[in-house]
Parts: C-alpha cells; structure tokens; sequence
C-alpha cells in the first residue's frame, strides 16, 4: 500500500490556475484507477476527477473543460490541473489510489 503526498494548494484569485501533485511513495505503473476528490466547508467530499488505466479520464460536471487529470507512472505521480478556478472550487483536495489517500491541500479560490 503505497502513501500519498498531495502538494501544489494555495491561495488562488478567481480566474486562476493551479496545479495539484500527488506523490506516491512506490510505484504506480500497476494502480489502474486513480481518484481526486474535494471537500468544501459544509459540504460532503465529492468525486472531482479520475483516471482509468493510463489516459482515460472522466470528471464532475461542473470542473470539465477547466480541470485536467493525468498521471506520470515514471515519477509515481498524479496531476489535477486546475484552470479558470472560482469560489465554488474552494476545498481541500485530496487524492486515493487503491486504499491510499492523502492527507489533503487546501485551495481556497478568493479575491
């Protein structure tokens, strides 16, 4: 069971653009489905994006065409780029692979 670092959160205005890592302690190659999730203050964690074997990706509706999610077997990694963000993205993003999930970033979207 690998464990997972998830980094890249920060404060972003709306309209911004941030890119999320996740960094797996061993190897990915053989994980076939990878998650990223939020949770925004108040609300229930949701499922933001995934990734199913090595390029096939789906995703909530209200993040497609501003979100991105990809992996990099080589560096034991897992992106979610995020683009065009607003308040309502605002959450702590966390990533899962297998029975492993990181302990979260926070993204706060504010001017």
């Amino acid at each position: 069971q690998v464990q997972l670092v998830e980094s890249g959160g920060g404060l972003v205005q709306p309209g911004g653009s941030l890119r999320l890592s996740c960094a797996a302690s061993g190897s990915i190659s053989k994980i076939y489905n990878m998650y990223w999730y939020r949770q925004a203050p108040g609300k229930q964690r949701e499922l933001v994006a995934g990734i199913i074997g090595d390029r096939n990706t789906n995703y909530v509706d209200s993040v497609k065409g501003r979100f991105t999610a990809s992996r990099d077997n080589a560096k034991n990694t897992m992106y979610l780029q995020m683009n065009g963000l607003n308040p309502e993205d605002t959450a702590i993003y966390y990533c899962s692979m297998g029975a492993s999930s990181g302990q979260g970033t926070q993204v706060p979207v504010t001017s």
